[in-house]
C-alpha cells in the first residue's frame, strides 16, 4: 500500500478530544453521584417535608425507575437526533429537574423531580458515553478514555455519599439537589463550543412498539426488585411475583418484536455477540454484588459505629481513591495483557475483598476489617470497569453507538436494583433467624450476622461474574477496535 493510501485511512484525531473527555466525565459523574447523594440526605428531607416511612423509598426509587426504564429509549434518541444535541438536552433537563427537587415543598413535588432527573439522565448518560466512543478513534487513546470513564463510574457512588454527608451536615439537604444546577450550567457552556456535532442516524424507521415494551419492561422489572426489597412484601409475596412475571412477559415480547421488525430499536446483533454479551452480563452481576458494599457499610458506619453523615461518607474515600487510581492503570494493563485477563484478575480480587468483609464481628471495626477490604475491593472493581465497558462497546457500528452505550448503563442500573433487593432480603432474613435462635444475644450481633450474610451473597454474585468472564469472553488482545466494525 502506498503512503498516500495509508494516510487516507488514518483516522483524524480531534485536537480537542481530551477537553471533550473532561466534559463527558463531569456530566457522567453528576449522574452517578445523584444515585447516592440523596441517600444520606433522606432522613433530613423526610423530617422537613413530613414524608412517611412507607413513602420515603420513592425518593430513591423514582430516580431508578425512570433512569433504568428509559435508558434504551434514551440511547436510541441520541442516535436518531444527534448525540451532541441530546447531550445538551439531557444536561439542561437534569439541571432543571434538580432545581425543582431542591425547591420541593412536599413529597409529591420531590418524587416528581426525582423521576424527571432519572428521565433526563437516561438521555444524558448514553449520549455522553457514545460521544466518548466516537471521539476517540485511536485504540490506545480510547483505552485511556475508558480508564477515566471507569474511574468516574466506580468512584461516583462513594463520592456521592461523601458529598451528601458534607452538604447535609454543613449546608442543607436541598443542596444535594441544587448542586447539580451550577455544575450543569458550567458543563453546558463549555460543551456547546467544544463537543463536535454528530450526524443523526435517521436512515431507520421508528420502533414505537419496541420502545414501549423496553421502557415498560425495564421499569416494571426495577419496580419488582424494589418491591422485593420491601420488608412488608419480599420475594415470595404475591404482588412481587406478579410484578416480576409481568416484567418478564414485557421483556420477552420486546425480544420477539426486535427479532421481527425491520428497524429494531435494539438490533439483536448488539447483544448476541459473545464478547459483548458476556461483558454486559458480567457487569450486571458485578453491580448487583457491589451495591451491597454501599448499602450495608452505610448502615454499619452510622448505626453500629455511630458515625455522623460526614464521617460515614469520608469512610468510603479509600474505596473511591482506589478505583480512580486502579482504573487509570487498567487501561495500560489492558493494552498490554488483553481485556479478558484483566477482567478475570480484577473480579477475583474483588471477590476476595468482599469475603474479607465477612470477618466483621463485635470486636472488628474500620481499621482492621473495613479499610483493607475497601482497598482490595477498589483494586478489583477498578480493574473490571474499564475492560468491561470497552468490550461492551468495541466494534459497535456508528448507528448503534447510542443504544450500545445505553445497554452499559442499563446493566448497571438494573444490576444495582437487583442487588439491593436480593441482598437486603437476605439480610432481613438472616437477622430474623439469628434473633430467633439466639434470644439472649444483642441486636448488634444480629445485625453483624446479617451484614456477613449479605457480603457473602455479594461475593457469590461476583464469583458468578468471574465464571462468565472466564468462559464466555474470547478476546484477550486487541479488544478496542475502532468503532465502525461489524460486531
Amino acid at each position: 500500500m502506498s503512503s498516500t493510501a495509508a494516510e487516507t485511512t488514518t483516522p483524524v484525531l480531534d485536537p480537542r478530544r481530551w477537553l471533550a473527555l473532561a466534559v463527558i466525565a463531569t456530566s457522567t459523574l453528576m449522574v452517578v453521584l445523584d444515585s447516592s447523594i440523596v441517600t444520606i440526605a433522606l432522613p433530613d428531607a423526610q423530617s422537613e417535608l413530613g414524608i412517611s416511612d412507607t413513602d420515603r423509598q420513592w425518593i430513591v426509587t423514582a430516580y431508578g425507575l425512570a433512569f433504568g426504564g428509559l435508558l434504551l429509549v434514551g440511547g436510541k434518541i441520541a442516535d436518531y437526533f444527534g448525540r451532541r444535541r441530546m447531550f445538551l438536552v439531557g444536561l439542561a433537563g437534569f439541571a432543571a429537574a434538580s432545581a425543582l427537587g431542591g425547591a420541593a415543598d412536599g413529597q409529591q413535588m420531590l418524587i416528581v423531580a426525582r423521576a424527571l432527573q432519572g428521565a433526563f439522565a437516561a438521555v444524558l448518560a448514553p449520549a455522553a458515553l457514545s460521544m466518548l466512543v466516537v471521539t476517540f478513534t485511536d485504540e490506545r487513546e480510547r483505552a485511556k478514555a475508558f480508564g477515566v470513564y471507569g474511574a468516574v463510574q466506580g468512584a461516583g457512588g462513594a463520592l456521592g455519599l461523601v458529598a451528601g454527608g458534607l452538604l447535609t451536615e454543613y449546608v442543607d439537604w436541598r443542596w444535594c439537589l441544587y448542586v447539580n444546577v451550577p455544575i450543569g450550567v458550567l458543563v453546558g457552556l463549555v460543551a456547546i463550543p467544544l463537543l463536535a456535532h454528530s450526524r443523526p442516524d435517521r436512515t431507520h424507521g421508528h420502533d414505537v412498539l419496541g420502545a414501549v415494551l423496553a421502557s415498560g419492561g425495564l421499569a416494571v422489572l426495577v419496580f419488582g426488585f424494589t418491591r422485593a426489597a420491601d420488608p412488608r412484601a419480599g420475594w415470595l409475596d404475591g404482588s412481587t411475583i406478579a410484578i416480576l412475571a409481568a416484567a418478564l412477559i414485557l421483556l420477552g415480547a420486546f425480544a420477539l418484536v426486535e427479532s421481527r421488525v425491520r428497524h429494531p430499536m435494539l438490533p439483536l446483533r448488539v447483544i448476541l455477540h459473545r464478547d459483548r454479551g458476556g461483558a454486559l452480563l458480567g457487569q450486571l452481576l458485578i453491580f448487583s454484588g457491589i451495591f451491597g458494599l454501599f448499602l450495608f457499610l452505610t448502615f454499619y458506619f452510622q448505626v453500629n459505629l455511630g458515625y455522623t453523615p460526614v464521617r460515614a461518607g469520608l469512610a468510603f474515600l479509600p474505596f473511591s481513591a482506589g478505583i480512580v487510581l486502579t482504573a487509570a492503570l487498567a487501561s495500560t494493563l489492558m493494552s498490554r495483557f488483553g481485556a479478558k485477563k484483566i477482567l478475570v484478575t480484577g473480579t477475583a480480587v474483588a471477590v476476595a475483598g468482599l469475603l474479607w468483609l465477612t470477618r466483621l464481628d463485635t470486636a472488628g471495626g474500620f481499621i482492621d476489617v473495613v479499610l483493607p477490604a475497601e482497598i482490595v475491593m477498589s483494586i478489583g472493581i477498578g480493574l473490571v470497569l474499564v475492560p468491561a465497558t470497552a468490550l461492551a462497546l468495541a466494534g459497535v457500528r456508528p448507528g448503534d453507538a447510542g443504544v450500545a452505550s445505553a445497554l452499559v448503563n442499563t446493566t448497571q442500573q438494573v444490576g444495582g436494583a437487583l442487588g439491593t433487593a436480593l441482598l437486603n432480603t437476605l439480610y432481613v432474613g438472616a437477622v430474623a433467624r439469628y434473633v430467633s435462635t439466639h434470644g439472649g444475644q444483642t441486636a448488634l450481633e444480629a445485625q453483624l450476622h446479617g451484614y456477613r450474610v449479605a457480603f457473602l451473597a455479594g461475593a457469590a454474585l461476583l464469583a458468578l461474574a468471574l465464571g462468565i468472564f472466564a468462559t464466555l469472553i474470547r478476546r484477550d488482545g486487541g479488544a478496542l477496535s475502532p468503532t465502525g466494525g461489524s460486531l
